[in-house]
């Protein structure tokens, strides 16, 4: 079944108004709701575009939000649902850049920073644990702590990174692809 225009706009606006901590932290929340409550994508759909949308420059809730709109709905789709998960944070921003000046040392707008800081590591986590999972076999593994060791010792570019591990992974498959059609 596809969803409406306004269903996908009301979707990625809930998702943009109550999940804090940028793109990172709505991963897990756009899991359960386009995977699991309303099953629009297949687990290893949602995969193949959380790994697109992490390799693209730009805020990755847009992304998300953009290929999943695409995907469900076109360019209408991608339209709605971009606009629905940038408005609540468009407004926020707008109405803290207002007021925010003059609250920004009170110990209570502190004490909620500091909360809120520690759920987006929370969902930051969790996001890399279900990756994890979904890429668990030996070859997953070595690949991630390799890509860690070129960012993190080797100081190379993330987009490098990506774009090497891209061009890997797409000879792997290629080269499985023309051994397969080989043997046939």
């Amino acid at each position: 079944m596809q969803p409406s225009l306004w269903h996908l706009f009301l979707s990625f606006l809930k998702i943009g108004a109550f999940t804090f901590g940028g793109g990172y932290a709505m991963i897990p929340v756009f899991e359960r709701e386009f995977v699991h409550r309303y099953k629009y994508l297949k687990e290893e759909e949602f995969h193949d575009v959380l790994v697109m949308v992490q390799s693209l420059p730009g805020v990755i809730a847009i992304n998300f939000s953009v290929f999943i709109g695409l995907r469900l709905r076109g360019k209408k789709g991608a339209f709605v649902s971009a606009l629905g998960v940038a408005l609540p944070s468009f407004v926020i921003i707008l109405t803290i850049a207002t007021f925010f000046f003059r609250f920004v040392d009170h110990p209570i707008v502190e004490a909620v920073f500091k909360g809120v800081r520690i759920s987006v590591v929370a969902l930051i986590f969790t996001a890399g644990y279900k990756m994890f999972k979904a890429h668990r076999h030996l070859k997953g593994l070595f690949l991630a702590t390799f890509t860690f060791a070129l960012v993190y010792t080797a100081d190379i570019h993330p987009f490098f990174v990506i774009l090497m591990m891209g061009l890997f992974g797409y000879m792997i498959e290629y080269t499985k692809e023309v051994n397969h059609h080989d043997v046939s």
